[in-house]
């Protein structure tokens, strides 16, 4: 599992729990993070395999996920549950999302400079085998014209797609496919699509 999905030990321990159980939902796990705080808040994002997740979807997660986690004790103090979709400016945390959004502008960061930077923006152009593993493709602009580098996804720390016109039309697609009603729809409630189930948890642990 990459570091995108799950940066620290505790992290990728919940995602081992978690990730097959909302495999057997029908979703995928994006990306899962615990968050420290006067009571720690367990933020997990999902989404369909063809995109396209949904506040019943988030519920339904995280009635499943609670229940799981009451049972597996994963955490010894209190914490807060919150699950939410990507987003429209979604993070890029597996290999096939840089695959998946090709053609759309990303920001990119690596956690080692290359040839002295370690930020990137530019357009998604695939995917590759390289002879240091799985390579990014991004083009980007130098000097007035457009050229394709590779960065080893290894070396990724943080990837997130750039808020366009093309993202904002696919992801409203998307959410059509998945029956969700998009007429008059803020296209900005799509970055925050949430169901808290943490409270009955938290007083579980305390």
């Amino acid at each position: 599992m990459s570091d995108l999905i799950a940066k620290t030990a505790i992290d990728r321990r919940l995602a081992e729990i978690i990730a097959p159980v909302i495999e057997d939902l029908g979703f995928e796990l994006v990306r899962i993070r615990l968050q420290g705080g006067k009571t720690a808040t367990l933020q997990i994002m999902a989404d369909r395999p063809e995109g396209g997740i949904n506040v019943d979807d988030c519920a339904d997660i995280s009635t499943v996920v609670s229940a799981m986690l009451d049972v597996e004790d994963p955490l010894e103090d209190a914490y807060h549950l919150e699950v939410s979709s990507p987003g429209i400016d979604r993070p890029l945390t597996r290999l096939k999302d840089f695959e998946t959004f090709e053609g759309y502008e990303a920001r990119l960061e690596t956690n080692q400079p290359i040839d002295g930077r370690k930020r990137f923006k530019g357009v998604l152009a695939g995917v590759e085998k390289g002879e240091g593993g799985d390579e990014v493709l991004l083009n980007i602009e130098e000097g007035g014209e457009t050229q394709t580098i590779g960065l080893n996804f290894d070396w990724l720390s943080d990837a997130k797609l750039v808020l366009t016109d093309e993202l904002i039309a696919e992801m409203l697609r998307q959410k059509k496919d998945a029956g969700v009603q998009i007429e008059n729809l803020d296209e900005t409630a799509f970055d925050e699509i949430e169901t808290e189930a943490g409270e009955d948890n938290a007083a579980a642990k305390e």
